[in-house]
């Protein structure tokens, strides 16, 4: 029987289909990664967004077959040395598109519409606040999209739904609706900027100081991709210098973030905990499928051909 190793928790559905089918090892409660994988010939790696498959790790697995993330981005799994050793990478590609595309555009209408502080002026008895209320709508505003992969393409549909103009940048051509316009005509165009951008060595800290200065006072950034892409301390200043009008974002550079965060303590943004494949329906999706492909491998048959992941997947 082939051994698995967890090293994080998956929805119940898959976790029974891996009891049920394999030897299961998991490493999430205390257990120590050292000790199981001296004593037991691992054949596959499961993870999802925290668990690290490193290089170290992966040397360590003789008998590694297949490392898979319940997910979409790779950053936490060494791809390159995966492909070294001929491992088989498995993440779920499109399979959180829909959710992150609704709650980017939950962002982009909570940051617009002001409704954070409308929800928190009522609860607060304060309803006389609406004197004072300030906010407007998405309809005939633009949004620039970095990045019109699985997410943007989703998010521009969208979008375009809202009534707004859509522009975008992506490193590589494709045939889209929309105009494609250098990254700094996006931020100098854009009210609202939204990232779908894997996190690599070439976008790391993208959007930076320059970046920042070229978008207009009254614009939003948001963020549902990987809190990397972004300078925090350049994105706090601009904020703080009134340079941005608001940021919403799921992700960030550090996570979870230190304590008293000034970017998560400031009036202008809206930034929840990473939540936004975590609901039940993706969330099974992603786990379920990931699962059976991974078993599919080790039983030496041919799983989904869009889950095994392919470096040009990256390009951008």
């Amino acid at each position: 029987m082939k051994r698995i190793l967890l090293l994080e928790s998956v929805v119940e559905e898959a976790f029974q289909q891996l009891k049920q089918q394999a030897q299961l090892f998991t490493a999430y409660q205390g257990e120590s990664i050292r000790e199981i994988i001296e004593n037991n010939d691992i054949h596959a790696i499961i993870t999802r967004g925290k668990g690290q498959v490193n290089s170290s790790l992966i040397e360590r697995c003789e008998k590694l077959e297949v490392i898979a993330r319940c997910g979409v981005g790779l950053d936490n799994v060494d791809v390159a040395a995966a492909t070294q050793r001929h491992i088989k990478v498995i993440n779920a590609p499109g399979a959180n598109a829909g959710t992150i595309a609704e709650h980017t555009l939950t962002l982009m209408l909570m940051l617009i519409r002001n409704a954070y502080k409308a929800v928190a002026e009522v609860k607060a008895e304060r309803w006389a606040w609406r004197n004072q209320y300030s906010g407007d709508e998405l309809a005939g505003k633009t949004l620039g999209i970095l990045g019109l992969g699985h997410i943007g393409k989703r998010v521009a549909r969208l979008a375009e739904a809202f009534g707004m103009k859509v522009v975008y940048w992506n490193r590589s051509q494709g045939q889209h609706p929309y105009q494609r316009l250098s990254l700094e005509e996006v931020l100098r165009l854009s009210d609202m900027v939204s990232l779908h951008l894997p996190l690599t060595a070439q976008t790391a800290n993208l959007i930076g100081e320059a970046q920042l200065l070229l978008m207009q006072p009254h614009a939003f950034l948001i963020n549902t991709a990987r809190g990397g892409l972004i300078d925090q301390a350049a994105l706090l200043k601009a904020l703080n210098q009134g340079k941005l009008a608001g940021y919403g974002a799921d992700v960030l550079a550090e996570e979870p973030p230190p304590a008293e965060d000034p970017l998560i303590q400031h009036p202008n943004t809206i930034i929840t905990p990473h939540t936004g494949s975590l609901t039940a329906t993706t969330y099974r999706h992603m786990c379920v499928f990931t699962v059976q492909n991974v078993l599919a491998v080790l039983a030496g048959e041919e799983p989904d051909p869009h889950c095994i992941f392919n470096r040009k997947e990256l390009g951008i």
